[in-house]
């Protein structure tokens, strides 16, 4: 099996593009990522004349949220997870239905073969979505304050620990910060957040996954990916191949879940 890639994440500055890049990258890999600022989509939340409609089932803890703050974040936030697979998907983003998971792992009603993933940090916020299997996004400040020593007791294993003690020293802690997000994204994208122990997998050179000793841990099934964008932020992906059709067409017609469709069809006669 060929390496998995992840898309290099595309700054989507607004809900209306340019999206051009989102497309290509679900079309050539079969992911995409996307990053943007709450701030940036903040007039959008405002302004939009059906933002009830664009929020769905997610409405109702919009309107509860007493911190405007918080409250503008959550809906920016959904906005583009919508507005994300509604390009993906080919339809309005007011008639996908955001659903959860246990634990909050968004998706998307009736569409069993698209995975998503949200991570924020400060400003920034990012989407994964992906047609051929899991996906797990994490975003860190680049100049977030971290003690090295006590990443190796908590994060790193002996081989990853081991590496970074033979870099540079300005380059230790930035690296042990990208291992962070990596294992972040790849622990999101199994659906196990921190009951995975960080220190029972790691990554070696190329990104590659491992077991602690050091040994390589897939065959290629699983991609792996870290960014720096907007200069202060990391955004690190992990995607995962699980063997899925990938035929380019990701709209409604095809994407859809049959069951779901053939519902859809008796209920609209």
């Amino acid at each position: 099996m060929n390496q998995v890639t992840c898309a290099v994440p595309v700054h989507v500055p607004r809900p209306d593009g340019p999206w051009h890049g989102v497309r290509e990258s679900l079309a050539e890999l079969g992911n995409a990522v996307v990053y943007t600022t709450w701030t940036e989509w903040l007039p959008s939340v405002l302004t939009a004349p059906r933002l009830r409609e664009l929020l769905g089932s997610d409405w109702e803890r919009y309107r509860r949220t007493p911190d405007p703050t918080v409250r503008y974040r959550f809906a920016a936030a959904r906005l583009l997870i919508k507005c994300t697979a509604g390009e993906a998907l080919g339809i309005e983003p007011e008639y996908l239905d955001l659903a959860y998971r246990l634990g909050g792992r968004p998706y998307l009603r009736g569409f069993d073969q698209i995975e998503l993933s949200l991570s924020h940090t400060g400003d920034l916020m990012a989407v994964g979505l992906s047609r051929t299997g899991r996906i797990g996004v994490d975003v860190e400040p680049t100049g977030r304050t971290v003690r090295l020593d006590l990443l190796e007791a908590q994060i790193l294993t002996a081989t990853e620990a081991a590496e970074i003690a033979g870099l540079p020293e300005e380059q230790r802690v930035p690296h042990a910060l990208r291992l962070w997000t990596l294992k972040e994204a790849y622990t999101k994208a199994l659906g196990q957040g921190l009951r995975l122990g960080f220190k029972e997998f790691g990554f070696g050179r190329g990104l590659k996954l491992h077991a602690p000793d050091g040994s390589a841990a897939t065959r290629g099934e699983w991609g792996f990916a870290t960014h720096e964008v907007m200069g202060r932020y990391l955004v690190s992906t992990a995607c995962h191949d699980a063997g899925l059709c990938t035929a380019d067409d990701t709209s409604a017609g095809t994407m859809l879940d049959q069951g779901f469709l053939s519902a859809m069809s008796l209920n609209g006669r």
